[in-house]
Parts: C-alpha cells; structure tokens; sequence
C-alpha cells in the first residue's frame, strides 16, 4: 500500500433477504393462514361430533373414504407402470409424457368432468359400447371413482417418477448382470429404493381423491347416497340443500385436518426429513 493512501474497503452485502419484502411475505402467509383460522373459529365445538356423525355426514364421509381408497387403488395399478416408463423413456419421451401427465394438474376440475362425460356419457365416445355391454358409468358412484382417480393420478405419478430417476437404474443393471430377472429386479431393487416416492405418491393421490368435487360434480353429480362425496355435501350445505351449515363446516375442519395429516406423513417419508 502507497503511504498516505487511504485503503478503501467496500463492505460486502449482507446476505439474506430484502427487510422490505418482509411485509408482501407476511401479507401472503396471512392470504393462506387467515381464512383457515376463520373457518375454525366458525365450528361449533360443543356440537362437532354430533354434526359430523349425522346421518348425511356421515354417508359423504362413508362414501368419501371409499372412492378415495378405491381410486387410490386404480391409480396405484395404473400409476406405477407409467411412472416406470417415464423413468425409463429418453429424455425427450419423458418430456413429453411428463407434460401429459401434468395436464390434470393445471386443468379445471371442472373440464375434467366434462372430459370424461364426452368420454363415457350416452353420447361420448365410448357410451354406444358400454351400452350394448349394459354399462352405465355417469352419476354413478364408479363415476366417482374415475373422476377421482382422473385428477388424482398425476400425483403418484410425478412422486414416484421423481424417486425412480433419483435413484438411477445402475443397481438394476447390476442385478442384471448377475442373472436376476426383470420382474425380480422390479420387486427387489427398483421399488423397495423408491418407497419413498412411491408412498408419499399414494398418500397425495388419496388426500386428492378425497378432497376432489369439481370433475366429481360433473361427470357424477350429487345424489345423496350414491355421488355425494364429503366436498359435494359442503357445497349443498351452503346453497341451502342437503346438510345444515354446521355439518358442512364439521366436514371441512375434517378435510382440513386430512390435508395437515398428509403433509405430515409425506414429510416423514422423505429421505432426511427427520434431520
């Protein structure tokens, strides 16, 4: 350093985050808090139990729980063959089926539905075959099940398929080499290493199965009984028909309490969560 030179010294950044957009980030946490705790404060907690035990309550949840069981299953049987293929297609094979499959993600449930009636309605593509073969699939509770397992599919699809290209495919071929079989590798190696993936996919698929009501109200409409799963029951209690607006209150702190439950199984089957 030349003598009677100043050094100058310019302070780094601090790193971090802006303190102004502290207030759009607490605004926007408050857009997704607020109205949670202000569907909460709504519930009658001395009545909760008597309101969602019911009689109408509890066929929505009856029924609720057994489309989503069966539409998880559907996807399960579904789902992880295709998950396989786009784990295992070129890069841009996978690009594209990827894409495919993220369209029920983006779309309104509602187009779903009508996608699907279009599809198997009297009048879709395939309504003249199921009825010659006696099969009648719109405002049925199975109509459920497709709507369910429509808009639901994607996520074990994605989950398990970013577990399987996280893995790679070096111990299969490993296996391989070693004379082990195709269907051996798949049940010893390649889906034992996904299990993560593959269980949050199916805790996601049935938290979505259950909570679906757009394509559902479309394609399998309301009928108490037979259609009317616990999102259609709340939107009957607030336009004045079905269950009281108690009960269908009662049914969306039950669906809010299954949202929170997925969240917490899903992180604790992810690699490191307990870190």
């Amino acid at each position: 350093m030349t003598p009677g030179r100043r050094s100058l010294r310019i302070a780094a950044p601090s790193p971090g985050v802006p303190p102004i957009l502290a207030v759009p980030a607490v605004l926007g946490l408050a857009l997704l808090v607020v109205p949670l705790a202000a569907l909460v404060s709504r519930a009658e907690w001395s009545t909760l139990w008597t309101d969602v035990t019911s009689p109408p309550a509890l066929s929505a949840l009856v029924l609720s729980l057994q489309t989503g069981v069966a539409a998880t299953v559907l996807c399960i049987v579904l789902g992880i063959p295709l998950a396989l293929v786009i784990a295992r297609a070129s890069a841009r094979t996978a690009a594209v089926l990827r894409a495919v499959v993220t369209v029920p993600l983006v779309l309104p449930p509602m187009v779903g539905g009508v996608a699907l009636l279009f599809l198997f309605g009297r009048n879709g593509w395939l309504g003249p075959v199921l009825d010659a073969a006696g099969i009648r699939l719109p405002f049925t509770t199975a109509a459920v099940v497709l709507a369910q397992a429509f808009v639901a599919l994607p996520f074990l699809v994605l989950a398990l398929e970013g577990s399987l290209r996280a893995i790679g495919s070096r111990f299969e071929e490993a296996a391989g080499s070693l004379g082990a079989g195709r269907w051996t590798i798949l049940a010893r190696i390649t889906l034992p290493l996904a299990a993560p993936g593959l269980v949050a996919g199916v805790i996601l698929c049935f938290a979505r199965a259950v909570g679906e009501f757009g394509a559902t109200a479309l394609f399998a409409g309301n009928a108490p009984g037979v259609t009317q799963t616990m999102p259609l029951a709340i939107y009957s209690a607030f336009n004045g028909a079905g269950v009281t607006q108690g009960t269908g209150v009662a049914l969306s702190l039950l669906l809010l309490a299954t949202a929170l439950l997925v969240l917490l199984l899903v992180r604790a089957w992810r690699p490191g969560s307990l870190r």
